[in-house]
Order: structure tokens, then C-alpha cells, then sequence
């Protein structure tokens, strides 16, 4: 089991991505229903290694793509702010 802080660190370390932060761990996990189970340990959050480093080795990088633009259609105006 490792924390968010220490597999970001492991996933860099072993190639499996070039980048990537505790904090949007933590972001994936809250929104991505494919994450692999988390368990509380103590007040941080843990992942069992062998079932994350799949997950974001198979998992696409969408850095910086515009999600608020997904799925309108052509011409469409964005809602107001």
C-alpha cells in the first residue's frame, strides 16, 4: 500500500509516467469510478501498487484538453460564467 504522495513519486521512478502529482491522484480517485479501491490509513489515502501501476500505465493522458468543450455540439454557445 502506498500513499498518493509516495505512488506519484514510484509511478515517475518506474517510467510509467512522466509526470504527475499527489494531488491529481487524488483528483482521479474522486472522479474515475475505474480507479483501483482506496483504503484511509490514518488521514492520507493508500492504493495497493499492483493494481495502480496497471491503471495508469493503461490510461490515457488527456493534458489539456479543453473538458468544458466535450460533447457540445458545432456553433453551440458555452453557458455564461
Amino acid at each position: 500500500m502506498l500513499s498518493f504522495r509516495e505512488l506519484a513519486r514510484r509511478l515517475v521512478a518506474d517510467g510509467v509516467v512522466e509526470k504527475i502529482t499527489h494531488q491529481r491522484i487524488s483528483q482521479l480517485a474522486k472522479a474515475d469510478e475505474g480507479f483501483p479501491p482506496v483504503v484511509q490509513i490514518g488521514r492520507s489515502s493508500a492504493v495497493d501498487y499492483r493494481a495502480a501501476r496497471p491503471y495508469f500505465a493503461g490510461r490515457k493522458s488527456r493534458q489539456g484538453q479543453r473538458t468544458d468543450l466535450v460533447g457540445r455540439a458545432e456553433g453551440e454557445q458555452a453557458p455564461p460564467s
